[in-house]
């Protein structure tokens, strides 16, 4: 039982966070947006310092270079001039600076591939980024669209000119007072027994008790 209700209410949060991420999905869009771009800016500013970095290394190599060829010409000149002790200090002084000028490559070759690589992938955010940037201008119009449609749909299920034809419906369908009342007349009489006497009358058996188009025309023909 207790693993039921807790798949029930795992299943109802689900439901509730789905709810509620619809309902505020344009918000979320740009807040993710937002991050996104902090995550490229964040990429960029690592990217610059690594191109300052490489460019550093490569302006250390090129002025070890330049103080090893110096050195290297020195230390020719100080064996034509048999100082081979001096040639011997160059000597050691340009294989330390050779030695350095590989280690310093090397970082110079492991600068330039991260470069690239995160290069790419700055690039490659930028395009995504602008993408999402048109797909969120699309959303909104569609969110309008189908809040507007939404609000439609509601005015028609209960539009005005519906209640109106409702209303008239209404009254139309009602019963008649007037003829109610006749009714309840007619009703009255048959308990008090009143038309009876109106029924006798008609069929001709004892004095009428109201006028009729045949006694008036009798009595004009009398007169005449």
């Amino acid at each position: 039982m207790f693993s039921t209700l807790k798949t029930l209410f795992s299943g109802a949060n689900a439901r509730a966070e789905e709810q509620l991420r619809d309902t505020y999905s344009i918000e979320l869009i740009d807040q993710k947006i937002r991050e996104a771009e902090g995550n490229l800016r964040a990429a960029k500013m690592t990217l610059a310092s690594l191109i300052q970095r490489q460019r550093t290394e490569i302006r250390q190599v090129e002025i070890l270079e330049g103080r090893a060829t110096d050195l290297l010409s020195r230390a020719k000149e100080a064996l034509e001039g048999e100082r081979e002790d001096l040639a011997q200090s160059a000597a050691a002084a340009v294989a330390e600076m050779e030695n350095e000028l590989t280690l310093r490559r090397q970082t110079v070759d492991r600068l330039e591939a991260r470069v690239l690589q995160l290069r790419q992938s700055v690039e490659t955010a930028n395009r995504r980024i602008v993408d999402l940037k048109q797909g969120a201008v699309m959303a909104r119009a569609t969110r309008r669209e189908q809040d507007l449609q939404r609000r439609l749909n509601q005015n028609l299920g209960q539009s005005p000119m519906e209640e109106a034809e409702g209303l008239i419906s209404r009254v139309l369908n009602q019963d008649d007072p007037f003829e109610k009342g006749q009714i309840l007349q007619e009703i009255d009489r048959g308990l008090n027994h009143s038309n009876t006497a109106q029924e006798l009358a008609d069929a001709g058996f004892g004095a009428p008790s109201r006028s009729t188009a045949a006694d008036v025309l009798s009595r004009l023909k009398q007169v005449s």
